[in-house]
């Protein structure tokens, strides 16, 4: 721990305090309103920890703001503590690459690098509230689209294992739909005690496949009858919206997050979306080019959205008749529906529903 004299306690000090988090530590450090370094010390990552490492702070003077990097990582839980203290607290974006280079690297220099951050307000946003039903949400999210991509992983692989089966069973089994073949495998009879053999081998290990994709199956269904009643509880108009099913709104919920009022525009919405188009102009140039920042899975699923309209909506199909005759591209129009969609979206996240 390092500090210098403190501000006399009737003449207290206003301080800011940044915080470089890890997974078993935070290290903290305090500056205060003109800029000098007052202090910094390392706490633990736990209840105690967040304690602590708050009553160090104010040790200094009067707390003003609090920033820290990676609030939805290792610093989730001190950010909830701080939050629920009333602490003012902002998220930083990662220290910049090229003063991180001049200035070198330390969870020090990076934690006085946060508080600097926040105190200037430069590059910051408001931490999702991570108590409410959108966190809920994600939880359950995480374990369907886990579930999904080991799922799509049993057909990959049942697949490979098909190009190099002995010919009996590959011609028995090569030629199958998906289902068909899934079904097949799933049923197949190995002989386990002549395991050494190739062709009893892979029908073990076709048959271990195919029943973990029946239960990886069983297991998506048990998480989307969850979620889709979540969905209708947080937000039943997303629902009502043309092409947003129960998937596409649990997405673009959890892009939002609990408290929607830190999305102070329809246009920060549209950025955080990775769809808002970014300038590039230059000198007599002025252009836009395309944004491939921002949520790429909440870009996806407004991109989902624009695919089910094009074939479904009246409006959408006029717009792109429309656009079409001024000489738009098919994947132009498609980035001018995403914004637009974004824009129609955002009005109803951040409506209140009782």
């Amino acid at each position: 721990m390092t500090t210098i004299a403190r501000e006399d306690n009737n003449n207290q000090a206003q301080i800011a305090v940044g915080v470089d988090t890890h997974r078993d530590t935070h290290t903290a450090a305090v500056i205060d309103s003109t800029g000098r370094m007052l202090g910094s010390a390392q706490f633990s990552a736990d209840p105690a920890g967040y304690r602590s490492l708050l009553e160090w702070a104010v040790t200094f003077g009067v707390l003003l703001i609090a920033a820290i990097e990676g609030t939805g990582a290792y610093g989730a839980g001190l950010a909830r503590y701080l939050i629920s203290e009333g602490v003012d607290l902002v998220e930083i974006d990662r220290p910049d690459r090229r003063i991180r280079r001049l200035a070198g690297k330390s969870d020090p220099i990076d934690a006085e690098a946060a508080a600097r951050t926040g105190l200037a307000r430069a590059r910051t946003g408001t931490p999702k509230d991570r108590t409410g039903k959108v966190e809920a949400l994600r939880n359950l999210r995480v374990a369907r689209r886990s579930a999904i991509d080991q799922r799509a992983d049993c057909v990959r692989r049942i697949k490979t294992l098909l190009i190099t089966a002995p010919d009996e069973l590959r011609e028995r089994l090569r030629h199958l739909t998906n289902h068909n073949l899934l079904q097949a495998c799933a049923h197949l009879r190995p002989d386990l005690a002549r395991a050494g053999e190739p062709i009893h081998a892979t029908k073990i290990a076709l048959r271990a496949l195919g029943r973990r994709y029946a239960a990886l199956s069983d297991e998506i269904d048990e998480l989307e009858g969850v979620i889709a009643p979540l969905v209708a509880s947080i937000n039943p108009t997303l629902l009502t919206l043309s092409g947003v099913g129960p998937d596409v709104a649990g997405q673009l919920l959890v892009t939002a997050g609990e408290n929607t009022h830190r999305l102070h525009s329809e246009a920060a919405f549209a950025m955080l979306c990775g769809v808002a188009p970014i300038p590039a102009s230059s000198g007599r140039t002025h252009r836009h080019r395309l944004n491939r920042g921002g949520d790429r899975q909440a870009n996806a699923a407004l991109y989902r959205i624009v695919i089910c309209r094009l074939r479904w909506d009246s409006r959408t199909l006029a717009y792109v008749a429309r656009r079409t005759q001024e000489g738009l591209s098919k994947k132009e129009i498609i980035r001018c529906l995403k914004r637009l969609i974004a824009r129609e979206i955002y009005y109803v996240i951040t409506t209140r529903h009782p």
